[in-house]
């Protein structure tokens, strides 16, 4: 099976869906069917996420039901962090079998406190003692406020999913953080072996950003750069991955017990109907990553997703070659990163804001 040969290569196979609907049943869309046939050891969530599942989900009318006469924020923090546990108890045997790496599932702190350290960190302590689970990740954004929480936490013992992750800059940034947190805990004798983290490199929004500037000029010179950015980005972020993998920093941390932030490919949903839709997994399989794909992108790549191996470390020579040219057709990366985070920290919020209307509606219905 091709997720067989991904994850040989390195690469572990997460779904980035959760839903009532999903934690039961033996259907092909449901979650003991993808662990069992399908080869999958890890879930994410987001707000969007959660937004669709709890408003669209009829198996969440008798759970609302139940909670009447709550506030809207306490009762989706209730049916988020049941959905989540529940997800956790269902890969526990993956989260024992891989010890500790793999078998995990995030949920994300409320991204209104993305640009609100103390709160983050409040906050993210708080569901890793309401879900009570080791499997847990808790997810914080990769804003310039969320990176002292990411050391925060990590320095408390929590295990942390760093997200909305879209420039090799922040990206090293983030694995500075993590770095600081572990040291922390170092210093102070205390035990790294347990902590797993992963750093969530968005893909797919890359593309859709610079193609739509590419495209404002036909020029040859800037339709053979489209579609090339989102590759070429990760790619970057994992050949610096390597380079403070192999720091005699990490090496400290790693003979101390620790285990190195993994990247986690992210928005690997293809968003233009003309390109391949399993590229943004195909073209990233590395050792020590991970790939969370949405349903769809999962069902293609056990369809049609074609193996070819480790792919990004042969891609690191062209990928300096593409972003030197866009930088001299004048693309500045920099501004398309800071306004894909800024975008997407507002997306998470506004689909959180529309969650807890629904679920403050149904409440008092």
């Amino acid at each position: 099976m091709i997720i067989d040969q991904i994850s040989r290569a390195g690469t572990s196979i997460w779904l980035d869906d959760l839903s009532r609907a999903k934690l039961t049943g033996q259907d092909p869309h449901s979650l003991p069917h993808r662990i069992e046939n399908d080869g999958i050891v890890g879930v994410t969530t987001n707000p969007s996420i959660f937004n669709s599942a709890i408003s669209k989900g009829t198996e969440y009318a008798a759970g609302i039901a139940a909670l009447k006469g709550k506030p809207g924020e306490e009762a989706v923090r209730i049916l988020t962090t049941d959905d989540v546990r529940n997800a956790c108890d269902l890969f526990s045997p993956a989260f024992k079998r891989s010890g500790g790496v793999d078998g995990r599932v995030s949920i994300e702190v409320d991204p209104r406190l993305a640009r609100d350290r103390e709160r983050t960190v409040e906050q993210g302590k708080e569901l890793w003692e309401v879900v009570d689970r080791p499997n847990l990740l808790i997810k914080v954004p990769a804003t310039v406020e969320g990176l002292e929480a990411i050391t925060n936490l990590t320095a408390a013992g929590l295990s942390v999913n760093v997200t909305l992750i879209f420039s090799v800059t922040r990206y090293l940034q983030v694995f500075d953080a993590f770095m600081q947190g572990l040291e922390g805990r170092l210093a102070l004798g205390k035990d790294l072996s347990h902590i797993t983290s992963v750093a969530s490199f968005f893909v797919s929004r890359i593309d859709s950003a610079v193609d739509s500037l590419l495209k404002a000029n036909p020029s040859p010179a800037h339709t053979s750069l489209l579609g090339r950015a989102a590759i070429a980005n990760a790619a970057l972020a994992y050949e610096a991955f390597e380079k403070v993998g192999s720091s005699a920093r990490w090496q400290k941390l790693a003979d101390a017990g620790a285990r190195i932030q993994r990247p986690l490919w992210a928005s690997t949903g293809v968003k233009d109907p003309t390109y391949e839709d399993t590229r943004y997994v195909m073209n990233l399989i590395a050792k020590e990553t991970v790939n969370t794909m949405p349903q769809s992108t999962l069902d293609a790549v056990l369809d049609h997703g074609v193996f070819t191996g480790a792919t990004i470390s042969s891609l690191y020579q062209d990928s300096h070659e593409v972003f030197e040219a866009l930088e001299g057709l004048g693309i500045s990366m920099e501004k398309v990163t800071a306004d894909l985070e800024s975008d997407g920290v507002q997306k998470f919020e506004t689909a959180w804001i529309e969650l807890l209307a629904n679920v403050e509606t149904s409440l008092s219905a």
